[in-house]
């Protein structure tokens, strides 16, 4: 491991936003959720949540070796299920969904714990997570078309919400407990080692100022 790199990951790492995530319900192109994953990477999400289609899907394969590295995925088999799990840790469920009473997505306040609800690519959101959510929130289009692209529509609403948590200097400081960092750092810079080690049931080893492991371990 070499410093420069460490430090990137310990740049990064203290950028990152654990009340921000995404819950995509049912979107079944990879290339899609792929686009999606590298939009929570671009903005500082830190686990990010999909619900499969019923067709099945296969989440580790669908995601792109660079961004897998870098996002949690935590797969849930219903939108229920994941919307109780989500709730349950004090996340607010924000829905992209066209219909009346939706707000513009600009007017919604995303610096309290936000999960952005994406749905499928043909159906949107289904009746079940719309009824669910919190707040709907729309994309004001101009043209002719209706919609955008799922992963575009997506990351218009991650970076508004990375707007707005900049402005509340949400940036500034790490948002993650020291051990939780201290872990997810090691995971991120020795990701071979940390599954040995954890498979072995072993707990981390402190890091050097530069990334060092200690001698037993180098």
């Amino acid at each position: 491991m070499r410093p420069q790199r460490f430090h990137r990951l310990k740049e990064v790492l203290g950028r990152r936003q654990p009340e921000l995530t995404v819950l995509m319900e049912r979107v079944h192109k990879a290339h899609n959720f792929s686009a999606i994953l590298r939009n929570c990477d671009a903005v500082g999400v830190l686990e990010a949540h999909v619900v499969p289609p019923e067709t099945g899907f296969d989440v580790y394969h669908a995601t792109s070796a660079g961004t897998r590295k870098w996002i949690r995925v935590r797969r849930h088999d219903t939108v229920g299920q994941a919307v109780s799990h989500l709730k349950a840790r004090g996340f607010t469920i924000v829905a992209a969904h066209l219909a009346g009473g939706a707000r513009d997505y600009r007017a919604v306040d995303y610096t309290r714990p936000t999960a952005v609800m994406m749905g499928s690519e043909l159906h949107g959101v289904s009746p079940e997570g719309v009824a669910l959510a919190d707040e709907l929130v729309v994309i004001p289009m101009r043209g002719m078309v209706h919609s955008l692209n799922v992963s575009v529509a997506a990351a218009l609403l991650l970076y508004e919400a990375s707007r707005q948590r900049e402005a509340a200097g949400l940036y500034d400081a790490p948002r993650l407990s020291e051990e939780e960092f201290r872990r997810t750092l090691f995971e991120w810079a020795y990701p071979t080692l940390a599954r040995r080690l954890a498979a072995e049931g072993l707990q981390y080893p402190e890091l050097g100022p530069d990334g060092e492991l200690p001698p037993e371990l180098s």
